[in-house]
């Protein structure tokens, strides 16, 4: 027993191993279903973000320090839950970053409370938690480099990555 769940385990791992590719949904809505939902395709373009985007999903930024959610942040995620009430079948991770200022440890946490955040709103927002993961990066993965209060700005954001 211990050896089939070892190699269920180590197929699992090689399985999700293949790297980033582009998810489509081609399937067909059943006809006459009154709770029937309609799934749109899933485009995930790798070169949006650090992490892609997907068409129809917004990225949210934060004010320096905060993890709490602005009135442009709830307005772009009542959206990205629009998208995912139209698209039930997607499961998604919501990553938390930072810009490079403060410790490793300060904005891992901080990202964290970001990811945190977004994921409680789209939960108030009648979205299934089951159907949302977070993660941190801090300040690991900045989408601009530079070392201005732009790009600072830039890199204080929660972004919407698929799962399956």
């Amino acid at each position: 027993m211990k050896q089939v769940t070892l190699a269920v385990a180590a197929l699992a791992l090689v399985a999700g191993c293949k790297g980033k590719q582009t998810k489509t949904d081609d399937s067909v809505p059943m006809a006459g279903g009154g709770d029937t939902v309609e799934s749109a395709p899933l485009s995930f373009n790798p070169q949006g973000s650090d992490s892609g985007e997907i068409a129809g999903l917004s990225t949210v930024n934060f004010d320096l320090d905060k993890s709490a959610l602005g009135n442009a942040a709830k307005e772009k995620l009542r959206g990205n839950a629009a998208w995912m009430k139209q698209n039930g079948n997607v499961k998604l991770q919501i990553e938390g970053h930072c810009d490079a200022r403060g410790s490793v440890e300060y904005n891992i946490a901080l990202g964290e409370r970001r990811a945190n955040a977004v994921k409680a709103y789209m939960v108030s927002q009648g979205i299934a938690g089951d159907r949302l993961s977070v993660i941190s990066y801090g300040k690991e993965k900045p989408l601009d480099n530079g070392d201005t209060e732009s790009a600072y700005a830039k890199n204080r954001r929660a972004n919407f990555v698929p799962l399956q």
